[in-house]
């Protein structure tokens, strides 16, 4: 298996869910999933093909940690994850892998489906990672954020 699957339901429509997911991500990612920690400045997706994902730390020390490889405005989103098993930036988009966020309706709300595919292209390591990121350490931790910070929001 060299693919991940989460999915999650979140009681809010889609269009504010989707926005919340990726224009708001510096309001609900994991500070201690990214480099900068507690100093973190800012973490973003900027929302548009070939737009970057990037976190800012202290002295505006920049990061860049993927890029938009697909964006359907309220319904998908597709990025390369150029982060390491060893947690540093990844410049080769060849040595990256990939995650698509599909948001679709649901009874609930949303429901969002999230698959983290190809880990093998980060080489030597892969199979460790994804079982990291596949753990309730990894994405489940990153989703439970998300989910909490939806269940703050008032539609």
């Amino acid at each position: 298996m060299e693919t991940i699957i989460k999915k999650i339901q979140v009681a809010m429509p889609r269009k504010l869910a989707f926005d919340l997911f990726v224009n708001r991500v510096n309001n609900w990612w994991p500070k201690e999933y990214t480099w900068s920690q507690q100093k973190l400045v800012e973490i973003r997706i900027d929302p548009k093909q070939d737009g970057l994902c990037t976190e800012t730390g202290p002295y505006g020390f920049r990061c860049d940690w993927g890029r938009i490889t697909t964006f359907e405005i309220n319904s998908f989103i597709a990025f390369k994850w150029q982060i390491s098993p060893k947690r540093i930036p990844v410049p080769d988009p060849d040595q990256a892998s990939d995650v698509h966020v599909h948001f679709r309706d649901s009874d609930a709300g949303t429901e969002l489906e999230l698959k983290h595919l190809h880990f093998n292209r980060h080489g030597e390591g892969w199979e460790e990672y994804l079982s990291a990121m596949n753990s309730e350490k990894g994405w489940d931790h990153i989703l439970d954020y998300f989910i909490g910070f939806t269940s703050l929001q008032h539609v």
